[in-house]
């Protein structure tokens, strides 16, 4: 990303072009995608020079990395995934503000359509940017999502399945946003409102709880497909012999 231009001393103003620029280009990056939004687009719905980007951001990729990243971590303050926790709230209680939370930010009322939008497009179309989202978003939420993961999987629970039972809580979660097209001609008269997202994080939640507690018994527990992981997994899964899907 090109450095921002350092050789003007902020002026009156200055933040709120910024502002206007950021604002403008959230929409038009989630529409059109970082490789076809333009900068005369962007600056023409701001209402500014066609230089301002190049005066606060030094180039687009650096403003649309910015739009990304303020996207995600006002969702984060929007719905933060400790969200009305006390100190001493139990693992299962944590799995489930986490879970509740990330279906608010990425389903919930209130929420701007665009980001989703963006982030999405992000995932499916990645650029430069994704790199300094993941490092200072994702990958932190995602550790202590980890974290959670391995303390319901007890003690003899191996990285790769921390890591795959993670990524397996949060497939829950997106599926219902990357397959809403389908869902909701599937099912018509459902409506995300905020009764039914609190019905879906507690069905997500208690899915995974069954799913680490079978896990976390598995005399297979190491069994796992993964870096590091000490063989293949076995044929049957733990769940096989317990006479349930």
């Amino acid at each position: 990303m090109a450095a921002q231009d350092t050789d003007h001393a902020p002026r009156k103003g200055d933040h709120v072009t910024r502002e206007r620029l950021l604002a403008a280009a959230g929409p038009i990056f989630a529409r059109r995608g970082y490789r076809e939004a333009t900068v005369r687009e962007i600056c023409q719905r701001a209402e500014v020079n066609a230089a301002a980007i190049h005066y606060h951001f030094g180039d687009k990729l650096e403003l649309y990395s910015e739009t990304l990243t303020r996207c995600m971590r006002e969702g984060l303050q929007r719905h933060p995934p400790t969200a009305g926790l006390g100190p001493g709230a139990t693992a299962e209680e944590r799995l489930f503000r986490f879970v509740h939370s990330f279906l608010l930010r990425i389903l919930g009322d209130g929420n701007p359509d665009w980001q989703g939008q963006l982030l999405a497009r992000e995932m499916m179309e990645p650029t430069e940017a994704l790199d300094r989202l993941v490092e200072e978003l994702v990958r932190p939420l995602f550790k202590q999502l980890c974290a959670l993961v391995a303390e319901l999987l007890g003690e003899r629970a191996q990285p790769a399945q921390v890591i795959l039972c993670a990524r397996s809580v949060v497939s829950q979660c997106v599926f219902y946003h990357h397959s809403r097209p389908v869902l909701q001609r599937l099912s018509p008269a459902e409506v995300l409102g905020e009764e039914q997202l609190l019905r879906l994080a507690r069905h997500i939640t208690d899915f995974s709880l069954g799913a680490l507690a079978a896990l976390g018994r598995s005399p297979d527990l190491q069994g796992t497909v993964g870096p590091g992981s000490p063989r293949e997994p076995a044929a049957r899964g733990p769940m096989a012999d317990r006479g349930r899907p």
